[in-house]
């Protein structure tokens, strides 16, 4: 197969890395800014419209020109691959309609969970099992802090610049430690468990308030914290969240170390099944792309996703108990205990759906931290 990489970044430099490797894989072409080696173009169309690429693999990540590029190439008639979570969330429809037309396939691994097998295990279990739910740490960035924070009794802009130095978190820390990269990777899980592409507001609380003392407290009740993304159906209806989560100190997600990732998800017959490893890197990414490479070449049956939306997204088709922390207690019929720990309340709420939550959340006038009980 001949491939054009879209963008030689951490990503695109791990395809090509890999590439080299094989006999089957060949990448003929590079888009990039500048011209870094007879690989390369400046120009687009010098992909676009050359018969001899089979494959356009698009790593130059965001919305734009990546939407762009990639509905060009599927047009022309190539199959694309990408580890682009932010488009395939927002365009996955668009982007499947293009595919079927033009009868070439568009397929994203390595848009969830980096090298961990994510996306065919989805699509492999729903073969016999409707699936029910998933959940899991899908953010390496957010798990780094917080395993570093929990391990080594540190508070959290500390451990930011240590994540940024380290390469894990991005100069402009807010997509991953407020929930916006999370909320992508639950909207693309969504689409492939459940045929459903969530175009209505998540659910997403930051962690970027959490502090030395939160963990503390949740150490002195044998608890700890992830944040989670989380998504279940239930009948016709689809929920989903992204925030810190309450789990047990011995669980196994607690044990998940710096920047690795697990999912899981649930199916009737299967029941729990759960995915461990690196979800983020230059080379965990580039296998799980070399991975859908393989299948192209190879002619492997991937599923032909088809999106039904008769279903509905609700905030409020379930209810969940929370956490808030606070500089002083909070006055409502909703909160059932609140303990006070080092100067700051913790209020446990009753089971409650997300739209009182955020009531409650809005009469709070001072810096607060909210987590759900997984």
């Amino acid at each position: 197969m001949k491939i054009a990489i879209l963008g030689l970044g951490t990503v695109g430099s791990g395809v090509l890395e890999i590439s080299n490797k094989l006999k089957n894989i060949q990448v003929i072409k590079s888009f990039e800014r500048r011209i870094t080696s007879e690989l390369s173009t400046t120009d687009i169309n010098d992909i676009i419209n050359n018969p001899e690429i089979d494959i356009v693999v698009e790593s130059l990540g965001g919305i734009t020109p990546a939407y762009e590029y990639i509905s060009a190439s599927l047009k022309a008639g190539k199959h694309v691959v990408t580890a682009n979570k932010a488009v395939v969330a927002k365009y996955l429809d668009e982007f499947i309609t293009l595919a079927r037309e033009n009868k070439v396939q568009f397929i994203y691994e390595a848009s969830v969970a980096g090298g961990i097998p994510w996306i065919v295990s989805l699509e492999r279990t729903k073969r016999i099992d409707p699936i029910q739910n998933f959940y899991g740490i899908m953010n390496g960035t957010s798990n780094y802090i917080i395993d570093y924070m929990y391990n080594h009794n540190a508070d959290f802009h500390t451990t930011l610049t240590k994540a940024q130095e380290l390469g894990y978190a991005e100069k402009d820390p807010s997509a991953d430690i407020d929930g916006d990269d999370v909320v992508n990777k639950i909207i693309v899980t969504a689409a492939v468990a459940f045929n459903y592409l969530i175009k209505d507001r998540i659910p997403q609380y930051s962690m970027r308030h959490l502090n030395k003392v939160d963990l503390d407290y949740l150490k002195s009740k044998n608890l700890s914290t992830k944040f989670i993304g989380q998504g279940s159906i239930d009948n016709l209806n689809i929920s989903a969240s992204a925030m810190l989560n309450i789990i047990n100190k011995d669980s196994l997600e607690n044990s998940v170390p710096t920047n690795f990732n697990i999912v899981s998800m649930t199916a009737e017959t299967i029941g729990e099944l759960k995915f461990y490893g690196q979800g983020a890197g230059k080379l965990a990414t580039a296998n799980a792309i070399i991975q859908d490479i393989l299948d192209l070449e190879s002619n492997t049956s991937r599923e032909k996703l088809v999106l039904n939306q008769n279903y509905t997204f609700s905030i409020d088709s379930i209810k969940n108990k929370f956490l808030i922390r606070t500089s002083s207690p909070i006055n409502s019929p909703f909160i059932t205990k609140i303990e006070e720990f080092d100067d700051f309340y913790y209020n446990y709420t009753d089971k409650i759906t997300f739209s009182k939550l955020d009531e409650i959340l809005e009469s709070i006038t001072t810096e607060y931290l909210v987590a759900k009980f997984l």
